[in-house]
């Protein structure tokens, strides 16, 4: 690992730049320094390398070729255009070149294009796997999974051990829902490379997708066979059992995935959730503190904790950890609906306000946010804000309810006409409400008589 960050090259070329030196490179030293940096996914020392080479080799195809991937990264598609057209007559057999075309009218958006490149390169039989796997994509992008499936699959067929068609494959039966295809694929891969790791995961996620739990799990399981330090697979095996409910059994085998986690936390949070689903609300406590003094701004974490506390009937710590949790994750709107419940709940109207506010300003387009927002600010007897809000609610709502909370504010204020016309309003929108609006706020009921005493 330690030589794929360290190249003698690249070093004599950064102290040749720190030091304000000049150096000589032949063209092949040049080129492996910018393919170093190109694999680093450092394009400005890419680019600076590039150009200190070019004016060492001004008349280098290679390098103009590497110039051309280096504009591609930095999305100089103007520059990278006219280098095309110069590079185009001297590069007719040069993979890279073709490569670099591919690229170019791929990410301009223009994959049939792309893929006319990819087969004059393959035409010049080296990187057939880079190849078909780049042809695929396009493919898929044009949301043609038939003739993706069918370059995946050449890709493994020219590097058998290819990852990334593997999955690519099975993603493209996934689109085409050819399961028994997809199966049968997946098991002559497997009878073919019984070791692949890739290939029983696969394997147990085509399962676990086809709620085929009991072989998804065999699956996982012969996958640890083959590497028990796998961590991740045992969090695939323990959703299996959560699929089917067997709750103790998920948690044994999220036990054993934490003998070889070095951050824990979110394997204690999903130890609670089990817990919490087989209704042991103290096991399920003490796995999220564990899952807190492991990480202690885990907020997914204190806010079960908070509806745990709530659950058993202690609102002070309830709130505790639902105001920790929105403190470090303030854009969960779901988060903010329940650290509003529990204010409202306790009393604390003021305090819910700000929580309400977030929501009305994110979801406008949810009714029951206005509504919400605004009854309790008519319960702190603000009539006058609530007024302002409700204006502006009823331009996006035309409900009943709001035009109902709406004359109740502007009767409070001794405002008879203009609650008398958000009354009409309301009764116009929702009539039915009427006789529940008027138990909620009395005032209304009381215009209600008037206006009826008027009639007769």
């Amino acid at each position: 690992m330690e030589e794929f960050f360290e190249n003698e090259l690249a070093k004599k070329f950064e102290d040749m730049i720190e030091n304000n030196e000049q150096f000589y490179f032949d063209t092949e030293e040049v080129e492996d320094i910018v393919i170093f940096y190109l694999e680093m996914g450092d394009i400005n020392f890419a680019e600076m390398a590039v150009n200190y080479g070019l004016k060492l080799h001004p008349n280098s195809i290679e390098l103009k070729v590497k110039q051309l991937e280096v504009f591609l990264e930095l999305e100089k598609y103007v520059q990278a255009r006219q280098l095309i057209e110069e590079l185009k007559p001297s590069c007719s057999e040069s993979t890279d070149f073709l490569v670099c075309c591919a690229k170019y009218y791929s990410n301009n958006g223009n994959p049939r294009k792309s893929i006319e490149f990819c087969e004059k390169a393959l035409e010049l039989e080296e990187e057939e796997s880079f190849l078909h796997n780049f042809i695929a994509d396009e493919y898929y992008n044009l949301q043609d999974p038939f003739n993706a499936l069918k370059n995946y699959k050449l890709a493994l067929k020219h590097d058998p051990q290819d990852e990334y068609a593997l999955e690519s494959a099975m993603m493209c039966y996934g689109e085409m829902t050819r399961h028994a295809e997809a199966e049968e694929f997946l098991q002559n891969y497997i009878n073919q490379f019984p070791f692949s790791e890739t290939a029983w995961f696969e394997m147990g996620q085509f399962y676990f997708n086809r709620k085929n739990y009991e072989k998804a799990i065999q699956s996982f399981d012969y996958l640890l066979a083959i590497n028990s330090d796998a961590a991740g697979v045992y969090a695939n095996k323990a959703a299996c059992y959560e699929a089917m409910e067997q709750w103790e059994k998920a948690i044994e085998v999220y036990e054993e995935q934490l003998e070889l986690e070095y951050t824990k936390a979110f394997t204690f949070y999903k130890i609670g959730l089990c817990y919490k689903a087989a209704k042991k609300n103290m096991e399920a406590l003490r796995a999220f503190q564990k899952s807190l003094r492991e990480d202690p701004q885990f907020y997914l974490s204190m806010m079960e904790q908070s509806d745990l506390y709530l659950e058993m009937g202690s609102m002070k710590e309830a709130l505790h950890f639902a105001k920790e949790a929105v403190a470090l994750n303030e854009n969960n709107l779901e988060f903010q609906k329940k650290l509003a419940f529990l204010y409202i709940d306790s009393g604390r109207f003021e305090e819910s306000l700000s929580c309400l506010k977030k929501l009305v300003d994110v979801e406008p387009k949810r009714f029951y946010n206005w509504y919400a927002y605004s009854e309790v600010i008519m319960l702190i007897g603000e009539y006058e804000d609530a007024i302002t809000v409700l204006e502006q609610a009823t331009k996006i709502h035309q409900r009943a309810e709001l035009y109902y909370q709406l004359s109740n504010s502007y009767l409070h204020l001794n405002d008879e006409e203009n609650g008398q016309k958000a009354l009409q309003k309301a009764l116009e929108l929702d009539e039915s409400l009427s006789s529940d609006m008027q138990e909620k706020y009395p005032f209304i009921k009381e215009q209600m008589s008037k206006e009826k005493s008027k009639n007769k």
